[in-house]
């Protein structure tokens, strides 16, 4: 019998208004499942600049890679991973899974209006800053908890309401190229009380890249809230990267 292949190193990729300490629960998991993890921070600057700095850290890990985007991150691991042989499956947490020339806005303007329309605050970007002169986007502290994590702790949504990193207007009008789940396996873990990216909108990303589905009960911070379901989705998905097709190895790898 041949040997097992060694599992793919597993890329977390944040979105906006965010950090890559969101992922904490979910590295813990696969930490103790025996993953290796990278949790690069997503620059937020534009959609080619933050695809491009990912596939920069899939070519230095040199090795077999599951993809994983949260929120905007789901936009840039599309991108990212075309074209990308290395990169052997894709994770989608509550992500945009953009088609070919749509963008994050195409998404949730096709769909119900979210909370989060409304709860933004744009500010100005000096010209000296990289990626300026622009705007960019924050979510109003006083609606952070309400639109983003309503799920998590008082005292956890008031430290990331102030913590929370803007995102580039321009990162969410580009148009995406064409998508790497279009080639790719791809897991979708839909988040159904989420009121950033409608669960409605979510479940037609998923259906259209024939991903496997994880429906969790969960916020827009999903990761954070339900830790288990999105790491058992990953171990499931790294599974398949490895090789393991039979259903109890992927059931009970790593």
């Amino acid at each position: 019998m041949p040997p097992v292949p060694p599992p793919p190193t597993i890329v977390l990729v944040h979105g906006a208004f965010t950090d890559a300490s969101s992922w904490a629960g979910v590295i813990n998991l696969l930490h103790a499942a025996g993953l290796t993890v990278r949790a690069p921070a997503n620059p937020l600057r534009g959609l080619a600049q933050d695809a491009a700095y990912v596939q920069s850290v899939v070519r230095d890990i040199g090795g077999p890679v599951v993809l994983v985007g949260h929120d905007y991150g789901g936009a840039v691991i599309t991108q990212a991973a075309t074209d990308a042989d290395d990169v052997v499956a894709l994770c989608y947490v509550a992500g945009f899974g953009l088609d070919a020339g749509e963008s994050v806005l195409d998404i949730t303007q096709r769909f119900a209006p979210a909370p989060v329309a409304d709860a933004t605050v744009t500010a100005a970007l000096p010209t000296h800053v990289p990626g300026g002169p622009g705007n960019e986007l924050y979510i109003r502290r006083d609606r952070f908890p309400q639109v983003y994590a309503a799920d998590l702790p008082p005292h956890v949504k008031d430290v990331m309401s102030v913590a929370q990193r803007p995102i580039a207007q321009k990162a969410l009008t580009s148009r995406s190229g064409p998508p790497a789940w279009a080639s790719k396996p791809s897991w979708y873990a839909i988040a159904t009380a989420d009121r950033l990216l409608n669960p409605t909108a979510q479940r037609f990303m998923a259906q259209r890249m024939a991903a496997t589905e994880y429906v969790l009960d969960g916020s827009h911070a999903v990761l954070l809230s339900q830790p288990a379901g999105v790491a058992a989705m990953i171990r499931e998905a790294a599974a398949r990267g490895s090789g393991r097709e039979d259903g109890d190895a992927l059931r009970q790898a790593f």
